[in-house]
């Protein structure tokens, strides 16, 4: 029998590869939707909201807790010292996701301070009641506390760095 040539070698193997990226997004998936148990039912509790669930209520509840051995802590911005009530978020007074309307109509975004071991961790309600923090940015969570968590695990026990405006 005779041996394969280099490039015969590079080919079925550049072909075997093409197969297995196009198969894989599939195969994620498949598994994914097969997954059951306690570790499935956390990974999904963990899992960001984009959108395919119903949005959080309008006005979020305070939260004090202990996550991961950090403590984190959320309530309603009353506009005193220390919180973001006067500050907008991105897009100047109008806010993030409020679509340019003045403060202080229906729909737009609950002012909320939100803390991970005293530090600052700046979020912003999005116009579909989801929630973002500057941790993860890109990411949608139902609540807050969702997003303190997230940003909890993100960080690996870094300390936040302040937000400078």
């Amino acid at each position: 029998m005779q041996r394969p040539t280099r490039r015969e070698a590079v080919r079925v193997s550049m072909l075997a590869l093409t197969g297995a990226v196009i198969a894989a997004p599939a195969t994620v998936a498949a598994a994914k939707g097969l997954r059951t148990g306690s570790a499935a039912t956390t990974r999904a509790a963990n899992r960001p909201n984009h959108g395919t669930e119903q949005a959080a209520a309008a006005e979020p509840e305070a939260f004090d807790e202990m996550y991961l051995g950090r403590h984190i802590e959320g309530m309603p911005a009353d506009g005193g010292h220390g919180s973001h009530a006067g500050h907008g978020g991105h897009g100047g007074p109008a806010g993030h996701g409020t679509g340019g309307r003045p403060a202080g109509e229906p729909g737009d975004p609950v002012a909320f301070v939100v803390r991970v071991d005293d530090d600052d961790l700046h979020v912003m309600q999005n116009a579909d009641g989801t929630w973002i923090s500057v941790v993860n940015h890109y990411e949608k969570y139902r609540t807050p506390r969702d997003a303190a968590r997230a940003a909890v695990r993100e960080l690996h026990g870094a300390s936040l760095v302040p937000v400078t405006v």
